[in-house]
Parts: C-alpha cells; sequence; structure tokens
C-alpha cells in the first residue's frame, strides 16, 4: 500500500489510539477539522479522525512499541510504519492578561498552521430548521474550551507568540454566521487588520458570501492574502437536507461571489471545501470542482467525517475507494489548469492536511 492510499484510508476510517496522551492534543467539536489529531507519517503531517465512533471501530491503531519508545501504526497484527505526533505548542502555556489561555483563543492544526474561530457561535446552529447537520461549532464552547468572540486584540498576541515560539507559517480565521447582512466579514476585516499591523503573516479568511461584494476589496485591504467560502454540497437536493439554512444561499450567488473574488484576490488563491460522503454523487462532485476550477477558485475535496453529538454522528464515512476516485479525477483537473494547493498564500487548502488531494495533484 503507497502513502496515498494509506492516507486515505485513515482519513476515511479514523485511528485508534492505545495511549491517548502522545503528542499535541487533538481537538473536540468545534468548526472543524473536530474531533482529529495531527499525525505524520513518512514526513506527511495529516488530520485524522481519532476521537468518532468509527475511529473507535477502525482496523488502524497506533501505539508505543516497547523497545523502542517509538509509535506504530498497525492494521490487524501488522505494523505497517512508524509515525509521529506533532509535539504541544509552546505557546499554549501562555495566556492574555485577563488568564485567558492562548489555546482557547487560536489552535495549532496540522505542523504550523493557526487556526481561530473568530465568531463561536452561529445564527443558525440553535434551530433544527437550518443547523448544518454535521455542524459541531459551539461544542467546544459549551465545554469551556473556548471563547465565543475573540477580540482583534487577543488574535494579534496569540499570533505573534505562534509565530514566535512554534514558527507557525499562516493563519486561518474563520467565523460562525453572524446576524448580520456581511456574513462575518466585516469582523473578519477588524481581526485580519490587528494582526497584519502585530505580524507579517499570511491571513486565509472564511465566511460565507456577504450581501456585498465590496467586503473582499476591504478584507483584501486589511491585509487577508487568500478567502475561503465553504459550499461543503454542491447538488442542490443535498445542500437542503444536510445544511438547510445554508442552502437557502443559492449555488448561482455562490458561484457569482467566487467569480468577483477571484478578480480581488487573484487567480487561486480563493477556495472552497467540499465534504465528500454527504450525498453528492463522484460526477456531481466533479463536474463541481470542473466549473470551480474554470472560475479560479480550489476546490478542496475533503472527507466527510462523522462528528459526535451532531445529527449525523451516524452518518457514514465515504469509503476510502469513493476518495480515491474523487481524487484522481480532481487531480487531473488541477494538474490541466495549473492550479497546486502549494501557490495558495494561507489557509486549509494550502496545508492540506484534512485531505489527501494535494497527493495526487
Amino acid at each position: 500500500m503507497n502513502k496515498q492510499q494509506l492516507i486515505t484510508q485513515i482519513q476515511s476510517q479514523g485511528l485508534r489510539l492505545v495511549e491517548q496522551d502522545i503528542g499535541a492534543a487533538g481537538r473536540k467539536g468545534g468548526a472543524g477539522p473536530s474531533d482529529h489529531k495531527a499525525v505524520t507519517i513518512d514526513g506527511t503531517t495529516v488530520m485524522v479522525p481519532i476521537y468518532t465512533g468509527s475511529a473507535a471501530r477502525s482496523p488502524y491503531r497506533v501505539q508505543l512499541d516497547a523497545g523502542s519508545n517509538r509509535a506504530m501504526l498497525h492494521r490487524g497484527g501488522e505494523a505497517i510504519a512508524p509515525v509521529s505526533f506533532p509535539s504541544q505548542p509552546r505557546f499554549y502555556s501562555l495566556s492574555t492578561a485577563e488568564g485567558i489561555p492562548y489555546w482557547k483563543i487560536a489552535l495549532l492544526h496540522s505542523q504550523d498552521v493557526l487556526a481561530t474561530t473568530v465568531l463561536q457561535t452561529c445564527m443558525r446552529y440553535r434551530d433544527s430548521a437550518t443547523v448544518c447537520q454535521f455542524c459541531a461549532i459551539e461544542k467546544s464552547l459549551e465545554a469551556d474550551r473556548t471563547i465565543a468572540r475573540k477580540t482583534p486584540d487577543q488574535l494579534a498576541e496569540v499570533a505573534e507568540a505562534a509565530m514566535r515560539l512554534d514558527g507557525v507559517k499562516h493563519l486561518v480565521m474563520t467565523t460562525g454566521t453572524p446576524h448580520t447582512r456581511d456574513r462575518g466579514a466585516a469582523y473578519l476585516t477588524e481581526c485580519a487588520q490587528a494582526v497584519k499591523q502585530r505580524v507579517n503573516l499570511p491571513i486565509q479568511a472564511q465566511c460565507e458570501p456577504p450581501d456585498d461584494f465590496i467586503w473582499f476589496d476591504r478584507l483584501r485591504t486589511a491585509g487577508v492574502d487568500s478567502l475561503g467560502m465553504h459550499l461543503e454540497a454542491i447538488t442542490p437536493a443535498v445542500r437542503a437536507k444536510i445544511m438547510p439554512g445554508k442552502a437557502e444561499v443559492p449555488l448561482d450567488y455562490y458561484f457569482q461571489a467566487f467569480e468577483t473574488a477571484v478578480k480581488v484576490f487573484g487567480w487561486g488563491q480563493v477556495s472552497t471545501y467540499l465534504l465528500a460522503g454527504l450525498g453528492d454523487s463522484l460526477d456531481a462532485l466533479v463536474e463541481g470542482c470542473d466549473r470551480l476550477i474554470q472560475l479560479g477558485v480550489y476546490p478542496f475535496v475533503v472527507p466527510f467525517v462523522p462528528i459526535s453529538h451532531t445529527p449525523l454522528a451516524h452518518h457514514p464515512a465515504p469509503s476510502s475507494d469513493f476518495m480515491v476516485a474523487v481524487y484522481q479525477a480532481v487531480g487531473t483537473l488541477l494538474r490541466q489548469a495549473g492550479m497546486s494547493s502549494t501557490a495558495i498564500k494561507a489557509g486549509c487548502a494550502k496545508c492540506g492536511a484534512c485531505s489527501a488531494l494535494s497527493t495526487f495533484e
């Protein structure tokens, strides 16, 4: 089994840890990647489901080798490969003057990515008629693992420490959707401006398409380097079933927003998340990715992970065969277009740890 296949399989099936405290702490709940932990396999760091029901049933497990104290990946009784885990970042030990731990403000994703949800609440989350069925954005808030609103000054303070102490290379700022027509773009603009005044760290901002596309120019002026607007699903019927509130924003409006945003941020600097396994067919995903790529948008295809305590907690993850078929087709489209995750200045697709897509480019 090659590395592509192995990564694809463990991201679909998850991983059991015999020793739970190996490496940096994983994530439970939150805006995503949720119920994951960073694992390095043959030099590639990926985010793998650890705290899900499917992970508890996974044929893959990691345990410390008694003789060498190395972590080893096993399938059944066979040792497959040595693995390692990024260590706990040093900035996690610090707190603000108000006593808020830095890790409640932003977290390390993969090896060198700082990520934060600037507003940890969403206008759709507490209404069963509008909530995205896969979302756990407020679970970490309920568990006191984060704070509801990160101030621009707090984010700048943590970004400076994470860059200085742990060498983070870029920052991802996402948000729950507030009750404002700008869909969070205004607050992301404030946050980006504060961070860039403190450190020269590439930033991706993520939000729904705002009511006025002038917000793209304002985000760019504030220091945002790349933009994410996440579809999650691309078939209208799947969108209506899985995310009824968000589906009220038509696909056509998303594509108008994508086209305008590419003019502001540049070809390949706008991306979208697509969660494979929610119900979109292989053909629908590939056709949607083709349309996005032609517009200059990077389609970051990620296997759906059923997150605990959400309506889709028992929805099956996509098979690794399905994911390989998607990756191969989309990878071909990316190569033909000359689009690469490595060229993205900041963001989830640049990090790539939640998907094996970059290995198929």
